[in-house]
């Protein structure tokens, strides 16, 4: 029996209890499919950040101790389950979040990319959308 991968098109500003429903969908999904290893060899799980969900990679982005810091716990979760954390470019750009190499081309006073999320183009999202691909967006 085939499972179908998961994809989370995440597209809800930070502050949305969406964006907090997707990482706690996705923290349950690792730890479950960690769990039962021995069963799922390949389970994977893909991530794509669109739209206001851009905010979350602002490395700039600054939580109150009393709030869950999402970027911190999308970085977390990456970093324990080698989750690749892709961003569309262009919607990042807009909202003025950049890496090095979009700052020296567009020539923007620095950048603000958190560690461990990624500038893509949304050809990486059409990818993930081939074949047996489950797709929830919050």
């Amino acid at each position: 029996m085939t499972t179908m991968t998961p994809l989370l098109l995440i597209t809800a500003d930070p502050g949305h209890p969406l964006a907090h429903l997707a990482l706690r969908y996705a923290r349950a999904y690792l730890i479950n499919a960690a769990n039962n290893k021995d069963t799922n060899d390949n389970v994977t799980l893909n991530v794509f950040f669109y739209g206001d969900a851009a905010h979350t990679a602002n490395g700039l982005r600054w939580q109150s101790a009393d709030q869950i810091n999402l970027t911190k716990e999308w970085q977390t979760l990456a970093e324990q389950f080698q989750l690749a954390l892709p961003v569309c470019v262009s919607t990042a750009l807009s909202r003025g979040i950049s890496d090095t190499d979009n700052s020296k081309r567009h020539q923007l006073n620095g950048d603000n990319l958190a560690t461990g999320f990624s500038l893509v183009g949304l050809s990486e999202l059409a990818m993930m959308m081939q074949g047996d691909c489950r797709l929830m967006q919050f």
